[in-house]
């Protein structure tokens, strides 16, 4: 019954290795209808979880520097898997020419440095999950 609840939901997952991060914007972004929120201190869990529920995901957000995979590492990794997945990076360091190239790319779709302001969080996700709700449409309309 649970799984019925979140199969028709469209899932966001939240990577940092910092606990308190994840906690922080899972609660900040949980007043949102229609998603469910996934965190991971893990980026290795992360990218297992999302594989097997690829298609059911609409956006990651990524810490940039993470044990194991760093965050860029991870959004292309997602990104070959499903090019419609919206992804957002963030990171305490300044951002450089490596992320304007990304973004340009389409394979980070949105950037904060940290800290970050949480109704800023939650606008940029809600801009995030509308654009990918208007990628998928357009994509069934052309076929």
């Amino acid at each position: 019954m649970v799984f019925d609840l979140i199969s028709k939901k469209r899932l966001v997952g939240i990577v940092d290795d910092d606990v308190d991060i994840t906690n922080l914007f899972r609660d900040a972004l949980g007043i949102i209808n229609g998603i469910t929120i996934f965190t991971f201190t893990d980026p290795v869990l992360a990218l297992e979880h999302i594989t097997i529920n690829n298609e059911k995901y609409v956006l990651v957000i990524s810490d940039l520097r993470m044990p194991g995979i760093d965050g860029i590492e991870l959004i292309k990794k997602l990104k070959n898997m499903n090019p419609f997945l919206r992804t957002i990076l963030m990171t305490a360091f300044e951002s450089n020419e490596l992320f304007q190239e990304y973004t340009e790319k389409q394979i980070i779709n949105g950037f904060f440095q940290k800290p970050i302001r949480l109704d800023n969080l939650r606008e940029e996700v809600n801009k995030e999950i509308h654009t990918y709700e208007l990628q998928k449409q357009k994509s069934f309309i052309k076929i």
